[in-house]
C-alpha cells in the first residue's frame, strides 16, 4: 500500500498571489523513490495542469532515477539537490533527466557551483532562506540569474519575503504570510460589519427582501457575490443574475459558505490574495477529508472551519472576537479556538499538512482511516479549487 504523504508549501510573488505550489514527500520507513513515482503517478487524473508550477521536493530522503519513473506533467518542476547529482549515483540521475527532460530546479548549496555546469538545463534556481543571509542570497541571484529563476524556499517573515523580493528572487515559499501582521483591532470595520450582518440573516433563514436591502448597502459586497457564485469553482450551468436568483438556485445553506468567503474578502492586509488563496483550500480540503466520514448535511459546515481559520489574520481581529460576531453552530467554533469537537481532527490535518511532520500527517490521517492516496488526492483536489475561484 502507498506510504507516501506529501505537505504543500505556497510561492508568493511580489504581489502576493501564489503563483505555484511546492509538496514535499514524506516516504514511510519500506518506500523509495520508486513509490513515491507511483504516489505521484496515482494522481494523474486529477493532477492540475495549469499555468502554476507544482515543485516536488524530496524533502528529508534521497532523491534518485527512480522519481523520474514518473511521467511529470508539464507543469511540475523537481528540486534535486546538488549531492545527487554529482554522487555515486548521479550519472544514473543525470542520464534518466537528459532522457525524460522534466522541469528541474536545483537546490542551491556548497556543491551548487559544480552541479551547474553538468549537462541538465535548470528553469529555476532554490535558496534555503534558513542557510544563507540576505546578504548572501542577493549576490547568489545575481550570479545565478543566467541558469534559471531564483526560488527562495522555507522564508519564515514578511519582512524577510520583501527583502528576498528586493534581492532578486522570483517568488518565495513559506507561511509567513498567514501570521498576525499587526496588533489585533478592536473592532471590526464597517465593511466587515456589515457582511456579518448579511451572514447572521442568511443563517436565521431570514427574509429574501431584508437580505437584499443589506447587499444593498454595499454594492461591492454584491458584485463579489456573484462573482464568486458564477465562478468555474463553484460549477453551476447558468449564470446567477441577482441574490434573489441566487436564493432559489442555491438554497440558504449554499448562500450562507459563500458568504462566510465574501468576509475575508473585507481584509485590508496586504497578503489578503494569498491568504484568501490559502483559507479557501484549507475549507475545501476539510470537505474532502470529511466526505465519507460525516454527514453531508455538515460539509459546509466543515468548509466554513477551515475557511475561517484564518479569520483572525483576515480580519485583524482576535479569533473569540471575530467567532463572537456571528452565530456560528458550537462545532466550528469549538474547532477555530482549539477546543475539540468532531471537526477539529479534520482542521489539525488541513494544518499538519502546511507543516514538515511528515509522520504526524501519517497518524492523523490513519485516526480517521484515509490512506494517503485518499489525502494526497484531496490535497491536489483543494488546490484546484483555491485556483478556480481566483480573480
Amino acid at each position: 500500500m502507498n506510504n507516501v504523504f506529501m505537505s504543500r508549501q505556497p510561492l508568493l510573488n511580489r504581489q502576493s498571489r501564489i503563483i505555484a505550489n511546492r509538496l514535499t514527500l514524506h516516504l514511510g520507513k519500506h518506500e523509495n523513490m520508486q513509490d513515491a513515482a507511483n504516489a505521484l503517478g496515482a494522481l494523474d487524473d486529477i493532477w492540475t495542469r495549469s499555468e502554476k508550477p507544482v515543485f516536488i521536493s524530496c524533502g528529508a530522503n534521497k532523491c534518485d532515477a527512480g522519481l523520474l519513473d514518473w511521467s511529470a506533467p508539464d507543469n511540475a518542476a523537481i528540486e534535486l539537490p546538488a549531492a545527487a547529482l554529482l554522487g555515486a549515483e548521479g550519472p544514473d540521475l543525470v542520464a534518466a533527466l537528459q532522457t525524460w527532460q522534466p522541469t528541474a530546479c536545483l537546490l542551491f548549496d556548497a556543491q551548487a557551483t559544480k552541479a551547474l555546469s553538468v549537462d541538465v538545463p535548470f528553469r529555476f534556481i532554490a535558496f534555503d532562506t534558513t542557510k544563507f543571509t540576505l546578504a548572501q542570497l542577493k549576490l547568489l541571484a545575481a550570479r545565478t540569474r543566467s541558469y534559471g529563476m531564483g526560488i527562495a524556499l522555507n522564508v519564515q517573515t514578511s519582512e524577510d519575503f520583501r527583502a528576498c523580493m528586493d534581492g532578486g528572487m522570483t517568488a518565495a515559499a513559506g507561511w509567513f504570510f498567514t501570521a498576525p501582521s499587526s496588533q489585533p483591532a478592536k473592532s471590526l470595520n464597517p465593511a466587515q460589519t456589515n457582511i456579518v450582518r448579511v451572514l447572521n440573516l442568511v443563517r436565521q433563514n431570514g427574509e429574501i427582501r431584508d437580505i437584499e436591502a443589506a447587499l444593498k448597502l454595499d454594492v461591492a459586497m454584491s458584485y463579489k457575490l456573484l462573482r464568486y457564485i458564477n465562478s468555474a469553482g463553484f460549477g453551476l450551468s447558468c449564470e446567477i443574475q441577482s441574490f434573489r436568483h441566487a436564493v432559489n438556485m442555491l438554497g440558504y445553506d449554499k448562500l450562507n459558505r459563500w458568504l462566510s468567503l465574501l468576509l475575508a474578502t473585507a481584509s485590508k492586509d496586504p497578503m489578503a490574495p494569498a491568504l484568501m488563496y490559502t483559507a479557501l483550500q484549507r475549507g475545501r480540503l476539510m470537505e474532502l477529508l470529511a466526505a465519507e466520514l460525516v454527514d453531508k448535511a455538515e460539509h459546509d459546515n466543515l468548509f466554513i472551519t477551515g475557511a475561517f481559520s484564518l479569520l483572525d489574520v483576515l480580519l485583524g481581529v482576535g479569533m473569540e472576537q471575530a467567532l463572537d460576531a456571528m452565530r456560528l453552530p458550537d462545532a466550528i467554533c469549538d474547532a477555530l479556538l482549539g477546543n475539540g469537537g468532531r471537526y477539529q481532527p479534520f482542521l489539525e490535518l488541513a494544518l499538519s499538512s502546511e507543516g514538515t511532520q511528515g509522520e504526524l500527517i501519517a497518524q492523523q490521517a490513519a485516526m480517521l482511516g484515509l490512506t494517503a492516496d485518499q489525502f494526497n488526492r484531496a490535497q491536489l483536489q483543494a488546490q484546484a479549487f483555491a485556483e478556480a475561484m481566483e480573480f
